[in-house]
Protein backbone atom coordinates (compact mmCIF):
# COMPACT_ATOMS: atom_id res chain seq x y z
CA UNK A 1 0.00 0.00 0.00
CA UNK A 2 1.33 3.21 -0.89
CA UNK A 3 2.09 5.57 1.72
CA UNK A 4 0.28 8.92 2.52
CA UNK A 5 2.29 11.91 3.91
CA UNK A 6 -0.31 14.50 5.58
CA UNK A 7 0.52 18.04 4.41
CA UNK A 8 0.28 19.30 7.79
CA UNK A 9 2.74 16.67 9.43
CA UNK A 10 5.73 19.05 7.08
CA UNK A 11 4.26 23.17 7.82
CA UNK A 12 4.40 25.58 5.13
CA UNK A 13 7.74 25.81 4.86
CA UNK A 14 9.08 22.21 5.52
CA UNK A 15 6.67 21.27 2.26
CA UNK A 16 8.23 24.23 0.16
CA UNK A 17 11.42 22.94 1.57
CA UNK A 18 10.28 19.09 0.68
CA UNK A 19 8.97 20.15 -2.85
CA UNK A 20 12.29 22.28 -3.73
CA UNK A 21 15.04 20.50 -2.86
CA UNK A 22 17.81 19.23 -5.38
CA UNK A 23 16.76 21.97 -7.64
CA UNK A 24 19.34 23.66 -9.27
CA UNK A 25 19.99 26.80 -10.99
CA UNK A 26 20.65 26.41 -14.81
CA UNK A 27 20.55 30.02 -15.93
CA UNK A 28 22.77 32.92 -15.83
CA UNK A 29 20.41 35.50 -15.31
CA UNK A 30 18.88 33.22 -11.68
CA UNK A 31 21.34 34.49 -9.29
CA UNK A 32 19.32 33.30 -6.28
CA UNK A 33 16.44 31.05 -6.25
CA UNK A 34 14.45 29.53 -3.57
CA UNK A 35 15.28 29.63 0.07
CA UNK A 36 15.73 33.55 0.33
CA UNK A 37 12.67 35.94 1.32
CA UNK A 38 12.75 36.96 -2.92
CA UNK A 39 14.70 35.62 -5.63
CA UNK A 40 16.98 37.67 -7.61
CA UNK A 41 17.25 38.29 -11.07
CA UNK A 42 19.92 39.49 -13.83
CA UNK A 43 19.26 40.72 -17.28
CA UNK A 44 22.02 42.74 -19.03
CA UNK A 45 20.87 44.42 -22.15
CA UNK A 46 17.59 42.46 -22.51
CA UNK A 47 14.25 43.08 -22.11
CA UNK A 48 12.08 41.49 -19.41
CA UNK A 49 8.92 39.19 -20.45
CA UNK A 50 7.06 38.09 -17.55
CA UNK A 51 3.15 36.31 -17.77
CA UNK A 52 0.92 34.63 -15.15
CA UNK A 53 -1.76 32.02 -15.39
CA UNK A 54 -3.97 31.10 -12.64
CA UNK A 55 -5.41 27.56 -12.82
CA UNK A 56 -8.57 26.56 -10.81
CA UNK A 57 -10.05 23.12 -10.36
CA UNK A 58 -12.81 22.19 -11.79
CA UNK A 59 -12.82 25.61 -13.97
CA UNK A 60 -9.34 25.03 -15.65
CA UNK A 61 -8.81 20.86 -15.51
CA UNK A 62 -10.83 17.98 -13.57
CA UNK A 63 -8.91 15.35 -11.53
CA UNK A 64 -11.28 12.77 -12.37
CA UNK A 65 -9.08 12.46 -15.74
CA UNK A 66 -5.79 14.78 -15.34
CA UNK A 67 -3.70 13.00 -13.56
CA UNK A 68 -1.01 15.04 -11.37
CA UNK A 69 2.09 15.06 -13.17
CA UNK A 70 0.58 15.96 -16.74
CA UNK A 71 -1.42 18.79 -14.97
CA UNK A 72 2.41 19.79 -13.77
CA UNK A 73 3.84 19.58 -17.13
CA UNK A 74 0.96 21.44 -18.45
CA UNK A 75 0.97 24.25 -16.46
CA UNK A 76 4.70 25.46 -16.63
CA UNK A 77 4.63 24.90 -20.47
CA UNK A 78 1.41 27.18 -21.29
CA UNK A 79 3.23 29.93 -19.33
CA UNK A 80 6.34 29.22 -21.30
CA UNK A 81 4.13 29.16 -24.78
CA UNK A 82 3.32 33.03 -23.84
CA UNK A 83 6.95 34.19 -23.82
CA UNK A 84 7.71 32.21 -27.10
CA UNK A 85 4.36 33.79 -28.20
CA UNK A 86 6.54 37.54 -27.75
CA UNK A 87 9.72 35.72 -29.96
CA UNK A 88 11.22 35.35 -26.29
CA UNK A 89 13.00 32.83 -24.11
CA UNK A 90 11.43 31.60 -20.83
CA UNK A 91 14.09 31.68 -17.97
CA UNK A 92 12.25 31.25 -14.55
CA UNK A 93 9.03 30.46 -13.05
CA UNK A 94 7.38 31.03 -9.76
CA UNK A 95 4.75 28.65 -8.77
CA UNK A 96 1.30 29.13 -5.90
CA UNK A 97 -0.36 26.82 -4.75
CA UNK A 98 -3.42 26.36 -3.11
CA UNK A 99 -4.08 23.15 -1.47
CA UNK A 100 -6.97 21.73 0.09
CA UNK A 101 -6.20 18.56 2.58
CA UNK A 102 -7.48 15.81 0.29
CA UNK A 103 -4.22 16.10 -1.19
CA UNK A 104 -1.09 14.34 0.52
CA UNK A 105 2.72 15.43 -0.12
CA UNK A 106 2.82 12.20 -2.18
CA UNK A 107 0.51 14.35 -4.63
CA UNK A 108 2.23 17.04 -5.03
CA UNK A 109 5.72 15.32 -5.54
CA UNK A 110 3.76 14.01 -8.14
CA UNK A 111 2.45 17.64 -9.28
CA UNK A 112 6.13 18.55 -8.66
CA UNK A 113 7.38 16.30 -10.98
CA UNK A 114 5.91 17.60 -13.70
CA UNK A 115 6.64 20.64 -13.19
CA UNK A 116 10.52 20.09 -12.76
CA UNK A 117 10.64 17.87 -15.80
CA UNK A 118 9.26 20.98 -18.25
CA UNK A 119 11.71 22.42 -16.79
CA UNK A 120 14.44 20.68 -17.38
CA UNK A 121 13.63 20.30 -21.18
CA UNK A 122 12.53 24.05 -21.40
CA UNK A 123 15.58 24.72 -19.65
CA UNK A 124 13.68 27.08 -17.01
CA UNK A 125 14.57 27.67 -13.59
CA UNK A 126 12.81 27.53 -10.95
CA UNK A 127 13.12 30.42 -8.11
CA UNK A 128 9.71 30.95 -5.95
CA UNK A 129 6.44 30.22 -4.69
CA UNK A 130 4.41 30.22 -2.40
CA UNK A 131 2.04 27.48 -0.20
CA UNK A 132 -1.58 27.78 1.31
CA UNK A 133 -4.20 26.33 2.59
CA UNK A 134 -7.66 26.18 0.20
CA UNK A 135 -11.29 25.22 0.91
CA UNK A 136 -11.95 25.06 -2.83
CA UNK A 137 -9.73 22.60 -3.94
CA UNK A 138 -6.47 22.80 -6.15
CA UNK A 139 -5.67 26.30 -7.21
CA UNK A 140 -2.63 27.03 -9.26
CA UNK A 141 -0.80 30.21 -10.00
CA UNK A 142 2.19 30.40 -12.15
CA UNK A 143 4.55 33.48 -13.25
CA UNK A 144 6.84 32.76 -15.73
CA UNK A 145 9.96 35.16 -16.03
CA UNK A 146 11.97 35.34 -19.69
CA UNK A 147 14.04 37.23 -22.05
CA UNK A 148 13.85 39.25 -25.17
CA UNK A 149 16.12 40.91 -27.37
CA UNK A 150 15.00 44.92 -28.13
CA UNK A 151 14.88 44.67 -31.62
CA UNK A 152 13.20 40.64 -31.92
CA UNK A 153 10.29 40.92 -29.16
CA UNK A 154 7.16 40.31 -31.35
CA UNK A 155 4.07 42.08 -30.38
CA UNK A 156 0.15 41.43 -31.11
CA UNK A 157 0.45 45.00 -32.77
CA UNK A 158 2.49 44.91 -35.52
CA UNK A 159 0.41 43.05 -38.70
CA UNK A 160 0.53 44.98 -41.57
CA UNK A 161 -1.92 44.85 -44.40
CA UNK A 162 -0.95 42.70 -47.38
CA UNK A 163 1.33 40.21 -44.61
CA UNK A 164 0.28 36.13 -44.76
CA UNK A 165 -0.80 34.48 -42.16
CA UNK A 166 1.13 31.49 -40.52
CA UNK A 167 0.28 28.62 -37.99
CA UNK A 168 2.30 25.78 -36.67
CA UNK A 169 1.37 22.72 -36.65
CA UNK A 170 -2.19 21.63 -36.35
CA UNK A 171 -5.92 22.86 -34.67
CA UNK A 172 -8.64 21.13 -32.84
CA UNK A 173 -6.39 17.81 -31.42
CA UNK A 174 -6.50 19.17 -28.04
CA UNK A 175 -9.88 20.21 -28.16
CA UNK A 176 -10.95 16.93 -29.44
CA UNK A 177 -8.89 15.00 -26.60
CA UNK A 178 -11.22 17.23 -24.09
CA UNK A 179 -14.19 15.58 -25.68
CA UNK A 180 -12.70 11.91 -25.58
CA UNK A 181 -12.20 12.36 -21.89
CA UNK A 182 -15.23 14.02 -20.77
CA UNK A 183 -16.88 11.12 -22.82
CA UNK A 184 -15.39 8.76 -20.60
CA UNK A 185 -15.75 10.22 -17.66
CA UNK A 186 -19.74 10.19 -18.23
CA UNK A 187 -19.94 6.27 -19.25
CA UNK A 188 -17.60 5.89 -16.15
CA UNK A 189 -19.85 7.94 -13.60
CA UNK A 190 -23.07 5.27 -15.12
CA UNK A 191 -20.83 1.83 -14.84
CA UNK A 192 -18.94 0.39 -12.09
CA UNK A 193 -16.36 -1.87 -13.99
CA UNK A 194 -15.53 0.76 -16.27
CA UNK A 195 -12.26 0.52 -18.92
CA UNK A 196 -12.18 3.82 -20.68
CA UNK A 197 -11.17 3.15 -24.37
CA UNK A 198 -8.50 5.33 -26.03
CA UNK A 199 -7.06 2.83 -28.43
CA UNK A 200 -6.05 4.87 -31.48
CA UNK A 201 -6.53 7.85 -29.71
CA UNK A 202 -3.00 8.73 -28.23
CA UNK A 203 -2.21 11.80 -30.12
CA UNK A 204 -5.54 13.91 -29.06
CA UNK A 205 -5.10 12.82 -25.77
CA UNK A 206 -0.99 14.04 -25.34
CA UNK A 207 -2.64 17.53 -27.18
CA UNK A 208 -4.61 17.67 -24.29
CA UNK A 209 -3.04 16.26 -21.35
CA UNK A 210 0.43 17.03 -22.11
CA UNK A 211 0.71 20.00 -24.99
CA UNK A 212 4.16 21.04 -25.85
CA UNK A 213 5.26 24.67 -26.27
CA UNK A 214 6.51 25.68 -29.45
CA UNK A 215 10.47 26.66 -29.05
CA UNK A 216 11.40 24.80 -31.71
CA UNK A 217 9.23 27.09 -33.99
CA UNK A 218 10.94 30.35 -32.47
CA UNK A 219 14.09 28.73 -32.97
CA UNK A 220 13.67 27.45 -36.78
CA UNK A 221 12.16 31.47 -37.49
CA UNK A 222 15.52 32.52 -36.20
CA UNK A 223 17.58 30.37 -38.07
CA UNK A 224 15.72 31.34 -41.04
CA UNK A 225 16.17 35.56 -40.28
CA UNK A 226 12.62 35.33 -40.32
CA UNK A 227 11.01 38.11 -37.90
CA UNK A 228 7.63 37.88 -37.50
CA UNK A 229 5.39 40.92 -37.42
CA UNK A 230 3.10 40.39 -34.88
CA UNK A 231 2.45 37.13 -32.98
CA UNK A 232 0.00 35.11 -30.39
CA UNK A 233 -0.61 31.73 -29.21
CA UNK A 234 -3.24 29.55 -30.13
CA UNK A 235 -4.52 28.71 -26.28
CA UNK A 236 -8.55 29.94 -26.86
CA UNK A 237 -8.82 29.10 -30.59
CA UNK A 238 -8.01 29.79 -33.79
CA UNK A 239 -11.07 32.68 -34.00
CA UNK A 240 -10.39 34.37 -30.86
CA UNK A 241 -6.54 34.43 -31.16
CA UNK A 242 -7.21 36.21 -35.25
CA UNK A 243 -10.25 38.77 -33.42
CA UNK A 244 -7.24 39.75 -30.99
CA UNK A 245 -4.65 40.21 -33.31
CA UNK A 246 -6.75 42.24 -35.95
CA UNK A 247 -8.28 44.22 -32.72
CA UNK A 248 -4.48 45.10 -31.75
CA UNK A 249 -3.01 45.35 -35.32
CA UNK A 250 -5.41 47.02 -36.71
CA UNK A 251 -5.93 44.64 -39.45
CA UNK A 252 -8.65 41.97 -41.07
CA UNK A 253 -8.04 38.76 -41.92
CA UNK A 254 -8.99 36.48 -44.53
CA UNK A 255 -8.24 32.96 -43.26
CA UNK A 256 -8.64 29.87 -46.05
CA UNK A 257 -10.42 27.07 -44.83
CA UNK A 258 -8.68 24.61 -47.02
CA UNK A 259 -5.44 25.25 -45.54
CA UNK A 260 -6.43 24.81 -42.14
CA UNK A 261 -3.78 22.10 -40.36
CA UNK A 262 -6.13 19.27 -39.22
CA UNK A 263 -4.60 15.67 -37.89
CA UNK A 264 -6.34 12.63 -39.39
CA UNK A 265 -7.28 11.58 -36.23
CA UNK A 266 -8.99 14.70 -34.99
CA UNK A 267 -10.77 14.55 -38.17
CA UNK A 268 -12.17 11.11 -37.31
CA UNK A 269 -13.20 12.22 -34.26
CA UNK A 270 -14.97 15.29 -34.98
CA UNK A 271 -16.59 12.40 -37.08
CA UNK A 272 -17.74 10.26 -34.36
CA UNK A 273 -19.11 12.91 -32.17
CA UNK A 274 -20.86 14.45 -35.38
CA UNK A 275 -19.12 17.91 -34.79
CA UNK A 276 -18.12 20.31 -37.31
CA UNK A 277 -14.84 20.19 -38.16
CA UNK A 278 -13.45 23.39 -39.05
CA UNK A 279 -15.61 24.55 -36.23
CA UNK A 280 -13.75 22.62 -33.68
CA UNK A 281 -10.03 23.44 -35.36
CA UNK A 282 -11.43 27.29 -35.09
CA UNK A 283 -12.97 27.32 -31.60
CA UNK A 284 -11.03 23.99 -29.59
CA UNK A 285 -8.27 26.12 -28.16
CA UNK A 286 -5.22 25.02 -25.80
CA UNK A 287 -3.30 23.96 -29.14
CA UNK A 288 -0.74 25.88 -27.98
CA UNK A 289 0.88 26.27 -31.38
CA UNK A 290 2.11 29.94 -32.63
CA UNK A 291 0.01 31.78 -34.84
CA UNK A 292 1.86 34.94 -36.44
CA UNK A 293 1.99 36.92 -39.29
CA UNK A 294 5.14 37.99 -41.66
CA UNK A 295 5.45 40.50 -44.54
CA UNK A 296 4.76 38.68 -48.47
CA UNK A 297 8.06 39.06 -49.08
CA UNK A 298 9.01 35.91 -46.82
CA UNK A 299 6.63 34.26 -48.42
CA UNK A 300 8.62 31.73 -49.93
CA UNK A 301 11.05 31.10 -46.85
CA UNK A 302 8.49 30.44 -44.43
CA UNK A 303 6.58 28.09 -46.44
CA UNK A 304 9.52 25.98 -46.48
CA UNK A 305 9.61 25.58 -42.77
CA UNK A 306 8.79 22.31 -41.64
CA UNK A 307 5.36 22.20 -39.97
CA UNK A 308 4.18 25.96 -40.88
CA UNK A 309 1.13 26.48 -42.65
CA UNK A 310 0.66 29.37 -44.75
CA UNK A 311 -3.42 29.53 -44.15
CA UNK A 312 -4.20 33.29 -44.91
CA UNK A 313 -3.30 36.63 -45.45
CA UNK A 314 -3.72 40.43 -43.95
CA UNK A 315 -6.36 42.89 -45.66
CA UNK A 316 -6.93 46.70 -44.53
CA UNK A 317 -9.17 46.78 -41.59
CA UNK A 318 -12.18 47.83 -42.99
CA UNK A 319 -12.57 44.70 -44.90
CA UNK A 320 -13.30 42.88 -41.48
CA UNK A 321 -12.51 39.27 -40.34
CA UNK A 322 -13.51 36.35 -42.57
CA UNK A 323 -13.37 32.42 -43.18
CA UNK A 324 -12.88 31.72 -46.60
CA UNK A 325 -14.92 28.33 -47.34
CA UNK A 326 -13.54 25.65 -50.09
CA UNK A 327 -16.72 26.87 -52.06
CA UNK A 328 -15.50 30.75 -52.08
CA UNK A 329 -18.15 31.66 -49.79
CA UNK A 330 -17.43 34.01 -46.47
CA UNK A 331 -17.90 33.61 -42.87
CA UNK A 332 -17.85 36.24 -40.40
CA UNK A 333 -15.10 34.98 -37.58
CA UNK A 334 -16.57 35.09 -34.56
CA UNK A 335 -14.75 34.53 -30.89
CA UNK A 336 -16.64 30.97 -29.98
CA UNK A 337 -13.61 29.70 -28.00
CA UNK A 338 -12.81 29.18 -24.34
CA UNK A 339 -13.97 32.09 -21.84
CA UNK A 340 -13.49 30.76 -18.17
CA UNK A 341 -16.11 33.55 -17.17
CA UNK A 342 -18.86 32.86 -19.40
Amino acid sequence: MSTRTEIGSLGEFGLIRHLTKQIELKNESSIKGVGDDAAVLSYPEKQILVTTDLLLEGIHFDLTYVPLKHLGYKSAVVNFSDVYAMNGQPKQITVSLGISKRFSVEDLDEFYSGLKLACEIYGVDMVGGDTSASLTGLTISITCIGEGDKEKITYRSGAKDTDIVCVSGDLGAAFMGLQLLEREKRLFKDEKEFTPDFGGKEYLLERQLKPEARKDVIEALANAGIQPTSMIDVSDGLSSELLHLSRESNVGFRIYEERIPIDFQTASMAEQFNMNLITAAMNGGEDYELLFTVPLAQHDAVSQLKGIKVIGRVTRPDLGNYLVGRDGGEVELQAQGWNSLS
